[in-house]
């Protein structure tokens, strides 16, 4: 789980039956990631420097599906601290936007692109409340991108993926790499401890998002490793979605986009959620020799037809 909370239970509680509802558990996220945020960036050395000099976070899986980008827009939704959002326009693309709902990624993300004079827009919102405004404009856009840890925040599926539809041009795609919900049913130590759907019942975690740069380390820090905040606790409880990947494949697929790639990785990109892993290498883990190997990631593209 991208929270990482595993001293303290989650709770199954939490009413997600209505959209002031479901908004109100986003309200709740925002405050955690405020807090969280600024725990992650404090670890992260001169992210400016990094990026002023070519630097990209990107993995040659969600580098190689996102394609050519020249000439071409993208939004990356939920683009937390805009590090992938940078990223994405070091690959040469001509307009690039990023969407998140809390107020201090944000702030940062927009504080990067200027220190590090790569040229990107960010827009703090709830993914929801943006989808929703942009598809009463007129602009349209070539690509739209959300990765690692983007969709377990999502409380509706449906509404997510139409609104998504509604803004791609005719033949633009969607495109993501993802956390495999197979990987998110287990614990530290291996063992089985949570649902591989709840169907839209929330989870929450009492002690929010955690630190989880700290935990990973310098791994997950490509400009360089700081100690910043120590001992970080977050006084704000988080909500979790966890969605089968049929379901998000079904939602996309009524909404009237065509499929073009799905597959899955015996790899963790980044970190190794278990206690025992074998790296791989290159900022990979999987499971050790002798292990039956389980979907650590997926990634999804999918087009938007041309109309008939």
């Amino acid at each position: 789980m991208m929270n990482g909370a595993m001293t303290i239970e989650p709770r199954y509680d939490a009413d997600a039956s209505t959209p002031e509802a479901r908004r109100a558990l986003h309200e709740q996220n925002r405050l955690s990631w405020n807090d969280a945020t600024k725990a992650h960036n404090s670890h992260k050395a001169d992210q400016a420097k990094f990026f002023r000099e070519g630097g990209n976070k990107l993995y040659p899986e969600e580098i190689e599906l996102l394609g050519d980008l020249r000439r071409k827009s993208v939004v990356h939704l939920q683009c937390n601290s805009g590090q992938d959002t940078l990223s994405i326009k070091q690959l040469g693309a001509a307009k690039v936007l990023g969407v998140d709902i809390s107020d201090d990624a944000i702030a940062f993300a927009q504080q990067l692109s200027a220190d590090s004079g790569v040229e990107a827009s960010f827009v703090r919102s709830d993914v929801y409340d943006w989808l929703s405004e942009a598809a009463k404009g007129d602009e349209r856009w070539d690509v739209m991108f959300c990765s690692y840890g983007a969709i377990i925040w999502l409380s509706d599926l449906s509404t997510w993926a139409k609104g998504i539809a509604a803004i791609l041009k005719p033949a633009g795609r969607f495109v993501t790499v993802e956390f495999h919900p197979i990987e998110m049913m287990f614990d530290e130590e291996f063992r089985h401890y949570a649902s591989y759907s709840t169907r839209g019942r929330p989870i929450t975690w009492d002690d929010g998002i955690e630190d989880y740069v700290a935990k990973y380390g310098s791994v997950i820090t490509p400009s360089g490793w700081v100690d910043g905040v120590q001992d970080f606790q977050n006084p704000h409880p988080a909500h979790e979605f966890a969605w089968a990947t049929s379901e998000i494949i079904t939602a996309l697929l009524d909404a009237d986009l065509v499929l073009e790639h799905f597959r899955e990785y015996d790899h963790c990109n980044g970190f190794g959620p278990y206690k025992q892993m074998k790296h791989l290498g290159n900022r990979r883990w999987t499971v050790p020799d002798g292990r039956p190997s389980i979907p650590f990631m997926y990634s999804i593209a999918a087009r938007k037809p041309w109309p008939s």
